[in-house]
């Protein structure tokens, strides 16, 4: 195993808490051409299971989905998710809080919507209640006329404040920018207090902003299959080298 991660686990059981924050897909699931079908790795969700279990470890899941989607693929009870880039929050207990958002920028939001729709972008966009995400996963050839329609619909809405168009792996998301995966970690770090041991895998552009809200406080791992550029410590690919880290995690943790 990569050098930094056994030195950050070395450490894990002489911390005063342990948090363990995963992105969903790319990270715990394959990329699919239908996302609703991208079910997890299935060496995930038993290490999961045991790791919420057998170890005091607070698990968080962090994800682009809403958080039914996420709950939906990946159902494992003790899990806390927060969904729409830190949006939502579902905690442990199953209790849901959701951001309260400006009416206009949701009025601007649903006019691009609207454009995006009416350009014959239907069949690829996914609707969340806080963005439109255009994919063209398994139609890359696609990928540029896309992009391209998509960035049509964005100055044809007057009044854009608070919304921004995010790059992801697959596609691009036009979402309200109120929050990132950054606030859902300045917020686990603020609650689980100096003294911890923290840890965020993830493998797209958009958990760079959690990444860079751990930087120096914890270790950021890159899950991707080939390498890129990123503020990450240490880059893993999956599934097997998620596999192996959530088991050391636990061996480190003192597993029951």
């Amino acid at each position: 195993m990569e050098k930094k991660i056994s030195s950050f686990l070395s450490g894990i059981s002489r911390a005063r808490a342990r948090a363990l924050m995963l992105d969903y897909d790319g990270t715990l699931a394959p990329f699919r051409t239908d996302p609703e079908r991208a079910a997890p790795y299935p060496e995930i969700p038993p290490l999961l299971r045991r790791l919420t279990h057998a170890t005091d470890t607070r698990l968080v899941i962090v994800s682009g989905r809403p958080v039914a989607g996420v709950r939906r693929l990946l159902d494992i009870p003790g899990v806390e998710i927060w969904g729409c880039h830190g949006l939502e929050r579902q905690m442990a207990d199953g209790t849901l809080n959701r951001s309260q958002l400006p009416a206009e920028s949701l009025r601007a939001l649903a006019d691009i919507t609207e454009l995006l729709i009416n350009d014959g972008l239907g069949p690829f966009a996914e609707q969340k209640f806080a963005s439109i995400a255009i994919h063209w996963r398994g139609k890359e050839a696609l990928a540029e006329d896309l992009t391209r329609r998509g960035e049509r619909a964005w100055p044809a809405v007057q009044d854009r404040k608070g919304i921004r168009m995010v790059p992801f792996d697959g596609g691009i998301e036009i979402a309200l920018a109120a929050k990132t995966k950054g606030d859902a970690v300045r917020t686990i770090l603020s609650e689980i207090g100096s003294d911890s041991a923290v840890a965020y895998l993830g493998d797209d552009t958009t958990d760079e902003d959690a990444f860079e809200a751990l930087k120096g406080r914890g270790l950021n791992v890159l899950v991707r299959g080939e390498y890129r550029k990123t503020l990450a410590d240490v880059w893993i690919r999956p599934p097997e080298e998620v596999a192996e880290f959530l088991s050391a995690w636990m061996a480190a943790a003192g597993a029951r």
